[in-house]
C-alpha cells in the first residue's frame, strides 16, 4: 500500500470518527469543519440511472436494495477500506457498531430495514444518513455517498415537495467545495436531459470536481454509440468520461457474481468495435482507480488545511480531557495520592473564599460589623433597668437589713443578670459564622473543577468538612460564653470606687457623717433608684463595647482560623486507614462521564495518529 493510499484510508477513519464521536460536547464545530475539509465522492443521478449498479461494481459486491421507483430514500455514506490480500470481506454499520456482516444479502436487508425505521414503509425520504463501512481486499480506499435519485414528478404516496426535497438534500452534499461529484447518466438517454449533469453544472460550473459516468452502454440502440459524449465532443468535462456496463436484469436475477460481472465488463469493452480503443479507460475497475487517484491528489492539495484542523481539534480534545480529568490509577497508593490532591485543590478554593480571592469571606465580617452590633442594641436593657425592676432587685438584695451607703448586692444582681443577656448574641455570632463557613464549603466543592467527576468523594468531603465545622462551632461557643461569664465573675473595681465619690459630690457637699446620714432620707426615693439604673446601664455599656471587640476575636480564632488550618485534618487521618476497595469507591464516577472520557481519549488517539501520518506524507512530498 502506497503512502497516499494509506492516507486515504486514514481520511476514511477520520470521517468515521467525526460521525461516531462528533455528538460529544465541546468540539462539534471542529468535527464539522474537519469533515468538510476531507474530500469525499457523492454519487448523483436520476432515478433508475444505474447509480446502485455503479456502486456495487466499484465494491464488487451485490449489497444495495433494488426495485422500481425511488429505492434510495436516505443518504448512504459508504466507506471502503482496503485490507490485505486474502483477508475476509465484511461490513459494519455505524448504528450496529459491534456487529460484523459477512453475508451481503443481510447487509442489503439491514439497509432497507434501517431506511424504513426512519421513513416508514412509504416512499418518503430522510436526510439522516446511513453509515456503512466495507472492509475488503478487492476495493480501493474511498468514501462514496449514495444519494436519492433526482426525479421530476412525485408519484403516489409522495408529497408534492418530494422533487425539491431530494434536490435540496443532494445540494447539501455537492455544494461543498471538497465534494467530488460522480454524475451518473444513462447512455441510452440524451445527455442534454441528464439531471446529474444539469445539477453538477450549477454547483461546479468549471467542472473541476465533476466526473461523468455513462451507464447502460450495452443497451443503446444498434448502430448508435456514446463516443461523442465519452470523447468530450457533446459535453466536455475537465476529467474524462468513463463508460460502465452494469449487470443485466437477467444477470441480477441469476445472482451472477460481481467478479464475473467485472470480467464480462472488461470483455465487452475489449471486444467492442466502438469502444475497443478506449478499453483501458473504461469500466468500473478503472473508475474506482481514477477516483482513488483523484482523491489522493485532492488530499495532497489540502494537507496544510487538514493538518491545521487536526492540530486545532487535538488542542480542543486536550482541553476537554483536562476538563473531564485524566483516568484514575488502579493501585491504592496512586488512588490515595489522587484523593489527597483533590482535597488540596478543594482546600485552596476554600481558602481563596476566606482570604478574598473569591467572594463569600466578606460575609463573616458582615456578622461582626452588622449582625452582632444590631443584636447587642436589641437586648432588653431598658426593661431590665426600669425603675420598677431596679427597686425590686435592690430591695430583694437588701433583705431585712437595708443597705447603709451604696446597695452593693443590688448592683451586683442587676449587673450579673444584665450581663447574662450577652450570651444570646455571643452564641448567635458563632452560629452565623458557622453557617457562612458551611456555605463556603458547599460552594468550594462545587467550584473545585477536579472534584466534579467524583460525587462520592464530594459527599464524603462535605460530610467531613461539616463535621469539623461543627466541632469548631462548639469550641467557639464555649469560648464566647466564657468571655461573658468572665465579665460576670469579676466586676471592674474602679467602677464601684467612683460611685461613693459621685454621691458625695452631688450638690457640692463634702462626704461628712452628718451629710451621709441626711442622705439616707432619700435612699429609697425615685431619684435614688434612677441613679442606680443609670450606673448599671453605664457599666453594661462598657462591657458591651468590650464584648463587641472580643467576641469576633474569639470566633475568628476558634472557627475561621481553625477552618483554614485544620478543616480536613481528621479526614486525612481517616482516609489514610482506608483500603484499596474503599478508596476506589470514593473515586467512582458517573458512568456517562467515564464513557465521555473514553470516547474523547479515542478521538485524541485517532487525531494524534492522523497528525503523525499526515506529517509523514508532508515530508515525503
Amino acid at each position: 500500500m502506497t503512502t497516499m493510499e494509506s492516507l486515504i484510508g486514514l481520511v476514511n477513519r477520520i470521517q468515521r470518527a467525526c460521525t461516531v464521536l462528533g455528538d460529544y460536547g465541546g468540539v462539534d464545530n471542529a468535527f464539522s469543519s474537519l469533515w468538510e475539509a476531507l474530500p469525499s465522492v457523492a454519487v448523483v443521478g436520476g432515478q433508475s440511472s444505474g447509480k446502485s449498479s455503479v456502486l456495487e461494481s466499484i465494491v464488487g459486491r451485490d449489497f444495495l436494495p433494488r426495485g422500481s421507483g425511488i429505492v434510495t430514500r436516505r443518504p448512504l455514506v459508504l466507506q471502503l477500506h482496503k485490507t490485505e490480500d486474502g483477508s475476509q470481506e465484511y461490513a459494519e454499520f455505524l448504528h450496529l457498531p459491534k456487529r460484523r456482516f459477512s453475508d451481503f444479502a443481510v447487509v442489503r436487508k439491514e439497509i432497507q430495514d434501517e431506511t424504513d425505521r426512519i421513513t416508514g414503509k412509504t416512499k418518503q425520504i430522510s436526510p439522516v444518513p446511513i453509515h456503512l463501512s466495507i472492509y475488503s481486499p478487492n476495493v480501493v480506499n474511498l468514501t462514496l455517498i449514495d444519494l436519492p435519485g433526482l426525479t421530476k414528478v412525485a408519484v403516489e404516496g409522495q408529497p408534492e415537495s418530494i422533487v425539491q426535497d431530494i434536490e435540496t438534500m443532494v445540494r447539501t452534499y455537492v455544494e461543498k467545495p471538497n465534494c467530488i461529484i460522480l454524475a451518473i447518466s444513462p447512455a441510452n438517454q440524451d445527455i442534454a436531459t441528464s439531471d446529474a449533469i444539469k445539477l453538477a453544472r450549477e454547483v461546479d460550473p468549471s467542472g473541476e470536481r465533476t466526473f461523468g459516468v455513462l451507464t447502460k452502454l450495452d443497451l443503446m440502440d444498434k448502430g448508435t454509440n456514446a463516443l461523442d459524449v465519452i470523447e468530450g465532443r457533446s459535453y466536455r468535462l475537465q476529467h474524462p468520461w468513463v463508460g460502465i456496463v452494469n449487470r443485466s436484469q437477467a444477470d441480477i436475477n441469476k445472482n451472477v457474481d460481481m467478479i464475473v460481472a467485472r470480467r464480462k465488463e472488461r470483455e465487452y469493452f475489449a471486444t467492442s468495435p466502438d469502444y475497443g480503443h478506449l478499453a483501458n479507460k473504461m469500466g468500473s475497475e478503472y473508475l474506482a482507480k481514477l477516483l482513488s487517484k483523484h482523491l489522493e491528489s485532492a488530499i495532497r492539495a489540502r494537507i496544510p488545511s487538514i493538518t491545521s484542523l487536526i492540530n486545532k481539534t487535538i488542542d480542543e480534545l486536550e482541553s476537554e480531557m483536562d476538563h473531564l480529568g485524566r483516568p484514575i490509577a488502579v493501585d491504592a497508593g496512586a488512588q490515595l495520592y489522587t484523593i489527597l490532591e483533590l482535597c488540596r485543590a478543594f482546600d485552596k478554593v476554600f481558602k481563596e473564599h476566606l482570604d478574598g480571592g473569591r467572594p463569600g469571606g466578606d460575609r463573616i465580617y458582615g456578622v461582626f460589623d452588622n449582625q452582632l452590633p444590631a443584636a447587642l442594641r436589641k437586648l432588653p436593657f431598658d426593661r431590665h433597668l426600669s425603675l420598677q425592676n431596679v427597686r425590686r432587685v435592690v430591695s430583694e438584695a437588701d433583705g431585712y437589713q437595708p443597705h447603709l451607703i451604696a446597695p452593693e448586692q443590688g448592683y451586683r444582681r442587676l449587673i450579673e443578670s444584665a450581663l447574662n443577656y450577652f450570651r444570646g448574641p455571643a452564641e448567635a455570632s458563632a452560629d452565623a459564622v458557622h453557617f457562612v463557613l458551611k456555605e463556603l464549603v458547599r460552594k468550594s466543592i462545587a467550584e473545585t473543577q477536579e472534584l466534579r467527576r467524583f460525587p462520592s468523594l464530594q459527599a464524603e468531603l462535605a460530610a467531613a468538612a461539616n463535621e469539623a465545622l461543627e466541632r469548631f462551632r462548639e469550641d467557639s461557643k464555649k469560648t464566647v460564653l466564657r468571655l461573658v461569664d468572665m465579665e460576670s465573675s469579676y466586676l471592674t473595681v474602679d467602677f464601684f470606687r467612683r460611685l461613693p465619690q459621685e454621691v458625695e459630690n452631688k450638690g457640692g457637699n463634702p462626704a461628712t457623717p452628718a451629710n451621709l446620714a441626711s442622705s439616707t432620707v432619700d435612699r429609697y426615693s425615685e431619684m435614688h433608684f434612677r441613679r442606680i439604673g443609670s450606673n448599671v446601664s453605664s457599666y453594661v455599656g462598657m462591657v458591651s463595647e468590650t464584648l463587641r471587640n472580643t467576641i469576633p476575636k474569639a470566633v475568628v480564632h476558634c472557627q475561621v482560623k481553625e477552618a483554614k488550618q485544620s478543616l480536613l485534618n481528621y479526614f486525612y487521618t481517616q482516609i489514610g486507614k482506608k483500603e484499596g476497595k474503599q478508596l476506589s469507591q470514593l473515586l467512582d464516577e458517573d458512568p456517562a462521564l467515564m464513557e465521555r472520557r473514553q470516547q474523547c481519549a479515542k478521538r485524541l488517539e485517532l487525531y494524534k495518529a492522523a497528525r503523525d501520518e499526515v506529517d509523514s506524507v508532508s515530508w515525503a512530498r
